[in-house]
């Protein structure tokens, strides 16, 4: 086995040929077999590069404490000390740490949870074992493995090109030079620089044109790139736009308390003559009461759960602020293919000059039959059946299409899948319908060289011994019609007709079918490897073939969903304007009159794109370079877009876009790498899936916030109210500490479970440039806090006057009150608008009754257990206490709800008015 060389000594494979390469790793062209390479995976260890390490636990602790709400608490628990209050000052660290534990334990999981889904997007590599092409995770690559190459790939490993078809590779992540390199497969010199090392594909690197096999020579840290840099990131940060306003936020937030606290405490130092000490610790309550400690790290939990639960729904989230982003997507740029449709092309109609024939049979399954097609060619019969020995033509139509084609035909687990692209499969199935066997007609006419499809030349070429050298030619039917000047009949080759043709295409694109042209000619004057010239001069026509991708049912349904929740779904196709416009209407898209065509938006100005993008809704024979001009003109018109790709051309469009969307099963590492969301089943249903979660986590945390900062404000306002009118403090510092620290850990987080409302999907995109605390938010959470502050001064009051109890007694009501009809508000939080006035409203969560179950077995203990009677200054209350609670509690919720109802009525009958209805929204409404 050889062995790995230092990196002083480092072997020059450049200048190797690619035999002398081979030898030294002991390979063959056909690969290592399984058992060598196993060995060497030993010996050499995963291909991969070492991870930037992440935070060590004791630095993500200490970072909990990196707030300023948090150090405005620390800083309190000091002065409290200082002043000989120890207790106090205990239970302030001792809140601050409990709830820098739950942050440091959630915000670790967050971070395993980004890891796993990372995991998930490992590359794959196409490699020969023992001469058997496999596919497997690119860590489990070897020196002396050979692999396979393709355009879009991400090399994998440091590789010396053994085959080479019009390679280019993107080395600008290893060399800086931005412009693709041609490769080949001879030696160069010795001493030549990285960039010239022209028959070496580097890992990282991307192929962006082009084929090839390669001997994989170094992976891991030994490749250029582990060398050079450190190619990945540690753990992403979780800072958030989003985290982001909620710092700016909680520094408002701490200059306000601290003001409000320093006048109060002021206000009766002078007024009422109290002493410093006492209120500097009043000061110290209203600063503790106030502060909503647990708020950071709710939001980071709740938006970690929805990154889970949206790559339980195969839709997996790269980057995190696309959850928040995703609740403010206007429009949805799809690809058809595999997205919209199911991807199972099927051949259904085959044109030539002796007239249409049609295939019965949908999917890969060979099962299906050839017939002649019906006089009425509006019919959905499929006309006589037919034997290929009486129609020469359509068998070799049928050949030139399995030759001129690199798909697969397979039965794996009682299940016929296609092996490559199933537009090429479709081809290879028809075949078979006809009793053409694909293995034995590749082996009788061989392949001697070809030319790979691109989406720049639009066609495949093949060179094949069929009755002579012959080119083989399959692409689209525009680009053909061309290249072709003559048409190929039984009765010989006749002068092509331009109209005539181009009327036939119409015909098969206007059924909703994918059109597919195929030609040949004589190549006996071709010799040494094919040029682009070889094959566009001189082709004869052959004829066209239908193929039918039948939309998916669940798309069917999304493009429903998001017209109803004003996104514009928007297809963008590289089929034919008739094909693509006949599937948007079976998909339901809203606007399918016209489709603008790749060579009308190259014509465009900008400005021209952008008058027009509202109003068309299908983009036809559109290539990569086109999606970053739309992407550009409907964010110009104030769209905020999803774009889907899966090609390396896709790349710009993917970052451009607010949130670029990568097929996770047809998509290049190259697309990926681009995206900021991955979906692992390629279907369009699943982008409007996890813009549906998207919505809800924002919603969520809405309702969180909405939620926690009434308790912070009526606490803090009830201090302030007693030490202004110079009374006793219904609450005290530890007091409000102990209400925090349940509110936050118990209710708090229940909002995190919440199920989307129903009607989340009937709402306008969410304006992403719109605060977090509007002025609704914010009248509610002042609302409330004003009934809290009610409810708690009120308990405290009654018990104290009314019914002569002591300080611990009224204290201990007005805490139960406070965290009681945090409880009840806790349901009207469900729903911000939405009454909760029904069984599902109040009982249709089981999370937030498991918090509201915990809260009260918490308060009966810090009410009744003498431990916590001691600590907490807190005393036993009466059934007729906690009746007047449960009735206060029961008369907030039911005042909040009388509140949502006057601002439902408010918003009917002024629509819009809380919406955002910008041009590029309500489009399709």
């Amino acid at each position: 086995m050889p062995e790995r060389q230092p990196d002083d000594n480092r072997i020059a494979w450049h200048a190797l040929s690619s035999d002398e390469a081979l030898e030294k790793l002991e390979s063959s062209q056909d690969g290592l077999s399984e058992e060598e390479a196993k060995s060497r995976f030993d010996q050499y260890g995963p291909n991969r590069l070492k991870q930037e390490a992440g935070r060590p636990w004791w630095r993500r602790l200490l970072e909990q404490f990196n707030n300023i709400l948090m150090i405005i608490l620390l800083v309190a628990a000091v002065a409290s000390l200082g002043l000989g209050h120890t207790l106090d000052a205990l239970a302030i660290v001792g809140v601050v740490i409990i709830i820098a534990l739950i942050g440091f334990i959630q915000e670790g999981k967050a971070e395993q949870a980004l890891d796993s889904i990372r995991n998930m997007l490992s590359p794959q590599a196409a490699v020969l074992r023992g001469g058997r092409r496999q596919t497997i995770d690119a860590e489990e690559l070897v020196p002396g493995d050979v692999v396979m190459l393709e355009s879009g790939d991400r090399v994998p490993a440091d590789v010396r090109l053994l085959e080479a078809k019009r390679l280019r590779t993107e080395e600008a992540t290893l060399t800086g030079e931005s412009t693709p390199v041609d490769k080949q497969i001879d030696a160069v010199e010795e001493d030549a620089d990285l960039g010239d090392r022209s028959a070496m594909a580097y890992a990282s690197t991307i192929v962006v044109q082009g084929t090839a096999q390669g001997l994989v020579v170094e992976t891991g840290t030994s490749t250029e790139i582990g060398r050079i840099s450190e190619m990945l990131r540690g753990v992403e940060q979780l800072k958030t736009p989003l985290l982001q306003q909620l710092d700016r936020a909680g520094r408002v937030l701490a200059i306000f308390i601290l003001g409000a606290a320093a006048l109060t405490a002021a206000i009766g130092v002078v007024l009422h003559d109290e002493p410093i000490s006492a209120m500097f610790m009043a000061a110290v309550g209203l600063a503790v009461a106030a502060i909503p400690e647990g708020l950071p790290a709710i939001v980071t939990i709740t938006l970690a759960l929805g990154v889970q639960v949206m790559a339980r729904r195969n839709a997996i989230i790269r980057r995190l602020p696309a959850v928040e982003t995703l609740g403010s997507i206007s429009t949805i740029f799809s690809d058809k293919t595999g997205t919209l449709t199911r991807n199972e092309m099927t051949a259904q109609a085959i044109w030539l000059p002796e007239g249409e024939f049609r295939l019965s049979g949908i999917g890969f399954s060979p099962e299906g039959k050839l017939h002649v097609a019906p006089e009425d060619k509006e019919s959905d019969e499929h006309g006589e059946e037919i034997s290929l020995d009486d129609y020469p033509a359509l068998a070799h139509f049928l050949k030139v299409g399995t030759l001129c084609n690199d798909a697969e035909l397979a039965e794996e687990d009682k299940r016929w899948t296609i092996h490559g692209d199933p537009t090429e499969g479709a081809l290879v199935v028809a075949a078979a319908k006809g009793g053409i066997e694909t293995a034995e007609l590749r082996k009788e006419h061989e392949r001697q060289d070809s030319i790979p499809f691109e989406s720049e030349r639009k066609y495949m070429a093949t060179l094949n011994d069929l009755d002579g050298k012959r080119l083989l030619v399959k692409g689209a039917p525009d680009r053909l019609l061309e290249m072709c000047h003559k048409v190929r009949g039984s009765d010989g080759d006749s002068e092509l007709d331009q109209e005539e043709w181009e009327e036939r295409i119409h015909d098969l694109s206007s059924r909703g079918l994918r059109v597919l042209a195929l030609a040949e000619k004589e190549a006996d004057d071709i010799s040494g490897e094919l040029q682009d010239d070889d094959a566009e001069e001189g082709l004869v026509l052959l004829g066209l073939v239908g193929l039918l991708d039948p939309p998916r049912e669940a798309a069917i349904e999304a493009v429903k969903q998001c017209l109803e929740a004003g996104i514009r779904p928007v297809m963008v196709t590289g089929d034919h304007g008739v094909t693509a416009k006949a599937i948007a209407e079976q998909l339901g898209f809203a606007q399918t009159d016209r489709a603008l065509t790749g060579r009308e938006i190259e014509n465009m100005s900008d400005e021209e794109l952008e008058e027009c993008i509202l109003e068309i809704d299908v983009f036809a024979r559109a290539a990569p370079e086109h999606k970053l001009r739309l992407v550009k003109a409907m964010q110009a018109k104030g769209g905020i877009c999803a774009m889907t790709g899966d090609g390396v051309n896709d790349g710009p469009a993917l970052k451009r876009a607010d949130v670029g969307v990568a097929m996770g099963i047809q998509g290049t590492e190259a697309a990926k790498e681009a995206a900021e969301m991955v979906l692992a089943d390629d279907n369009f249903a699943t982008i409007v899936g996890a813009i549906e979660e998207g919505r809800k986590v924002y919603d969520n945390i809405r309702k969180t916030v909405t939620f926690i900062l009434p308790t912070n404000g009526g606490q803090g306002l009830a201090i302030m109210l007693a030490v202004l009118a110079g009374t006793l403090l219904p609450v005290t510092p530890l007091q409000a500490l102990w209400v925090n620290m349940v509110v936050a850990v118990t209710l708090g987080l229940a909002l995190a479970f919440e199920k989307a409302e129903e009607d989340i999907m009937q709402r306008q995109p969410r304006d992403p440039s719109a605060a977090l605390l509007d002025l609704f938010l914010l009248w509610r959470v002042v609302f409330v806090s004003v009934l809290l502050l009610i409810g708690v001064f009120g308990m405290f009051t009654w018990i104290l006057l009314v019914q002569g109890g002591s300080e611990e007694l009224a204290r201990s009501g007005a805490v139960n009150m406070l965290v009681i009809g945090s409880a009840a508000y806790l349901i009207n939080s469900r729903f911000l608008v939405n009454s909760t006035l029904s069984l599902h409203g109040i009982f249709g969560s089981r999370p937030v009754w498991i918090a509201i179950g915990l809260v009260v077995l918490l308060q009966l203990g810090w009410t009744y257990i003498p431990f916590m009677q001691t600590v907490f200054g807190s005393a036993a209350l009466s059934p007729l206490h906690w009746l007047v609670i449960l009735a206060g509690s029961i008369a907030l919720y039911l005042i909040v709800e009388v509140e949502k109802m006057i601002l439902r009525k408010r918003e009917t009958s002024n629509p819009g008015q809380s919406d955002r209805h910008d041009e590029a929204t309500t489009t399709t409404q």
